[in-house]
């Protein structure tokens, strides 16, 4: 009897776990950089000057994408320039650049979108770090020298070590083979969803404070969504392989789906095809929250993060209007 009221136990608890497409606090959804990877001309006979390097860079702008559904009130932020470890925390070993910080207003009701935004500059804070992690690097940067962002966020009036952390990735890479291109970020021309049986429909993109009136739903009800890519969001690319020769390939896309309610049947599409090379299903099904955890009409929000595999993101934000 005491282990099967144990089980029952643990049964319920993993029941009570959070589904963790459902956004209900703070959280960072996404970092996106206008340029996620750089290419630059090197002169393999001769030693690399690093001013030279430097100058063939662009400015980088780095946003994040935040959402606060839990708490009306504005969140106080900071960006910092560094080399990340697992994609995260700064290195505290290596050089370190604080970028910008500020207060943002509540994210998901201020009216226009706060940005929480900061620029790269490719000046000597970069060469700093760029030559830290590149005396670190068995390769001498032939692979590429990565570096990134890491943003620290929490509530204005919390205390510090509530805050979050969240990093991005960036890559500099030598234009090798000649062909090579420097990955960008990819798109679709939209967010299809369909009802039932009925022919798909384009779903209005904005936040819910900026659509005035939403796609509507019922409780319960399933629709589905589906990414319509654009013609160049996969991209062709040429790497070098260890035996000096080059492999070409093509990207593969994922896309990450996050609700404020409700449910996904899938909260990750896409990637590389399977063994028998079918490509991955892009599509996934959202249920509507129920009616007994509604209060009246609800607007619930969608963000869809897509991503490619070099580093590139972009992301979309929607709403539906549960109506009881």
């Amino acid at each position: 009897m005491v282990k099967r009221t144990l089980l029952l136990a643990l049964v319920a608890a993993c029941g009570s776990f959070e589904d963790e497409d459902i956004v209900i606090d703070l959280r960072v959804l996404a970092l996106s950089s206008t340029l996620p990877e750089q290419l630059v001309v090197i002169d393999l006979a001769t030693e690399p000057d690093p001013i030279d390097l430097l100058d063939q860079l662009a400015p980088i702008e780095m946003c994040a994408l935040v959402a606060d559904p839990e708490h009306d009130r504005r969140l106080r932020w900071s960006m910092t320039l560094c080399s990340l470890r697992n994609n995260e925390r700064c290195d505290l070993d290596l050089p370190t650049v604080p970028l910008t910080s500020g207060i943002a207003e509540d994210p998901d009701t201020t009216l226009p979108e706060p940005r929480m935004c900061a620029t790269i500059v490719p000046d000597g804070n970069l060469l700093g770090i760029l030559l830290a992690v590149l005396e670190g690097d068995a390769f001498g940067g032939l692979g590429g020298i990565e570096f990134g962002v890491n943003l620290r966020i929490g509530g204005e009036t919390d205390a510090p070590d509530l805050d979050l952390f969240a990093g991005k990735t960036m890559r500099i890479v030598p234009k090798i083979p000649e062909m090579r291109t420097a990955s960008k970020n990819p798109t679709v021309t939209g967010i299809e969803i369909t009802l039932g049986d009925a022919a798909p429909v384009p779903l209005p993109l904005g936040r819910c404070v900026e659509q005035t009136a939403p796609l509507e739903l019922r409780p319960s009800e399933r629709v589905r969504l589906f990414p319509v890519e654009a013609a160049d969001a996969r991209e062709v690319y040429t790497v070098p392989t260890l035996d000096g020769e080059q492999q070409t390939f093509t990207e593969s896309l994922t896309y990450q789906w996050l609700a404020g309610r409700g449910g996904y049947s899938s909260g990750t599409t896409g990637g590389p095809r399977d063994f028998a090379g079918n490509p991955a299903p892009l599509f996934t099904d959202f249920v509507a929250p129920r009616e007994k955890d509604l209060a009246g009409v609800t607007d619930v929000p969608l963000w869809i993060v897509q991503r490619d595999e070099r580093l590139g993101s972009t992301w979309y934000q929607s709403c539906l209007r549960i109506v009881p």
